[in-house]
């Protein structure tokens, strides 16, 4: 039977993987697993040194994530507790200690920076840098309206990583896929951040939305994701991918305008919808079709 002790600190561990919504890394990870393919596709490895590569670029994604999210739960807690929108979250509504969330902030930090380690000497050298930008963006909403795009680089430095992981090297090309979750990203945080147009405006911080107006901010994420469709047409052409990867382009192209669909400047009531659960398709679906054409491809 489990002591207290430890059952304590299991129901911690839950509280806060509740509280950084673990179940979400599935927005960057499937982009970071394709990075790694396009990498193994172009690379002398094996199938066996590339899955356990890829096992580690899945614990090191995790611990970055992590200790990322639990670190700007706790800087923002203060800002949490006066907005009714968020209030209840773990820490300001005292379920969760700033202690403990702290303590797994530091641990998040050292799986990841093993992770890193076990991967390659620079993915190690690098990993400070990776740290560095995913904790700057708990900074940048008290600091610049294109807040928005820093957490798009949060998520899109992941498959260039993960290709440096594989290969040890950077390859130029890799960076269009940079490009496209950093769009992609900045473009669905705009339309979630219009749910905080009036508090941003009230407590002094900084968005699109506020700087903006929601119609003029939506009209941007718009843009931005026209712009992420634009990024993976070049990297099929620059990787010279077949038809399902193509097929994979149009079906994150159709997902994006459903998702806009959902949102008007008028109507925020389906924000939750369009963000969480449409950008998991989007994710989940380019995955799986680009998985298959450089299956297909190399099986060819």
């Amino acid at each position: 039977m489990p002591n207290a002790g430890s059952t304590r600190l299991f129901r911690r561990l839950i509280l806060t993987l509740e509280m950084i919504r673990f179940e979400h890394s599935v927005f960057a990870l499937p982009f970071a697993l394709t990075g790694a393919l396009l990498a193994f596709r172009e690379s002398p490895l094996d199938t066996r040194a590339f899955l356990w590569k890829l096992c580690w670029i899945v614990v090191a994604m995790i611990g970055a994530r992590s200790a990322a999210m639990t670190f700007n739960r706790i800087l923002d807690a203060e800002i949490d507790a006066r907005n009714p929108r968020t209030r209840q979250r773990h820490i300001p509504a005292g379920v969760l200690s700033t202690g403990f969330a702290w303590a797994f902030t530091a641990v998040s930090t050292l799986v990841f920076l093993f992770a890193a380690r076990e991967l390659n000497s620079l993915c190690m050298k690098l990993a400070p840098v990776a740290l560095a930008v995913v904790f700057f963006y708990s900074y940048t909403k008290r600091l610049t309206s294109f807040s928005h795009l820093v957490l798009g680089l949060s998520l899109g430095i992941a498959p260039a990583a993960a290709w440096i992981a594989v290969t040890g090297s950077l390859d130029p090309r890799i960076l269009l896929l940079t490009l496209a979750v950093t769009f992609w990203t900045a473009g669905f945080d705009i339309i979630y951040s219009c749910q905080d147009y009036e508090f941003d405006v009230n407590a002094g911080l900084f968005s699109l939305p506020r700087r903006l107006g929601i119609a003029g901010a939506l009209w941007i994420a718009r843009l931005l994701h026209v712009a992420m469709i634009a990024c993976l047409l070049l990297l099929v052409r620059d990787f010279q991918l077949g038809w399902l990867s193509l097929a994979g382009v149009g079906a994150v192209a159709a997902l994006l305008i459903y998702e806009h669909s959902l949102v008007k400047a008028s109507d925020l009531s389906r924000v939750n919808a369009a963000f969480f659960t449409v950008n998991g398709y989007v994710s989940v679906l380019f995955l799986l079709f680009w998985a298959a054409d450089m299956y297909v491809g190399r099986r060819l």
